[in-house]
């Protein structure tokens, strides 16, 4: 009996590493130790390019700049239209005057240069009369000099021919009387601005190159005396 105890003894019962827990041994704890905290590593360690430090607070300049680039980027703007964006986003005078000055100086924001612009695409492409223009232009806070230097390349016969265009596209899908058509047509053209003398002489002539029944009731109409009584009527 004591030699099969001490054969056991010998068979390596002594070299069998001490368990440390069910079902493992010291070597397998360390293992799963390193396996653990380096799980650990992944889930504590920063994203890629995020930054460890708390974000800073943007100035109120930084602010400012921010708002009107985005205002910006949507369309040119006036410097009266950025100053109402910054005064109601709580942006101080101050602050302001100091961005949009700059914006002045390098020219990001040029009056004179979005009321060319102005009445250039809307003229062209809206047809719209110095009278219409000059209004949106006040509108969008344009000071009356630059505006009026803007209007000046929209002149007398400048608005007689876009009036005649407006008048002519209109007439190809028009219908009804001709009494009915040159009311419509003169209305549509007092809408975009058009002096009353302007817009009655072009759907006149308009007209009376239509057809025969359009042409004797063009003839029958007094241009000029229309004209002074829708004058006398809107002042």
């Amino acid at each position: 009996m004591a030699g099969r105890r001490g054969a056991r003894s010998g068979r390596g019962w002594d070299a069998i590493p001490p368990r440390t827990g069910i079902g493992t041994t010291a070597g397998d704890d360390a293992d799963e130790s390193r396996r653990s905290m380096g799980r650990r590593g992944r889930r504590d360690a920063p994203a890629p390019g995020a930054s460890t430090d708390a974000e800073q607070p943007r100035s109120e300049s930084e602010v400012a700049r921010e708002i009107c680039l985005r205002q910006l980027a949507v369309r040119p703007r006036t410097r009266a239209e950025l100053t109402k964006v910054l005064v109601r986003k709580e942006i101080s005078e101050e602050v302001i005057a100091e961005v949009l000055d700059r914006y002045d100086e390098v020219g990001i924001i040029d009056d004179a240069a979005f009321a060319r612009a102005w009445v250039a695409t809307r003229h062209q492409g809206r047809g719209l009369a110095r009278r219409a223009l000059a209004n949106e232009l006040r509108q969008r806070g344009v000071d009356a000099e630059i505006a009026g230097e803007a209007l000046e390349v929209v002149d007398d016969e400048a608005e007689a021919e876009a009036a005649r265009t407006l008048v002519d596209r209109k007439l190809r899908s028009a219908t009804g009387t001709p009494d009915a058509i040159f009311r419509r047509l003169v209305a549509m053209l007092a809408r975009k601005g058009y002096p009353a003398g302007v817009a009655i002489r072009a759907v006149k002539d308009a007209l009376a190159a239509r057809d025969a029944e359009a042409a004797e009731f063009a003839d029958a109409i007094d241009a000029d005396a229309l004209a002074d009584e829708a004058e006398d009527l809107q002042s």
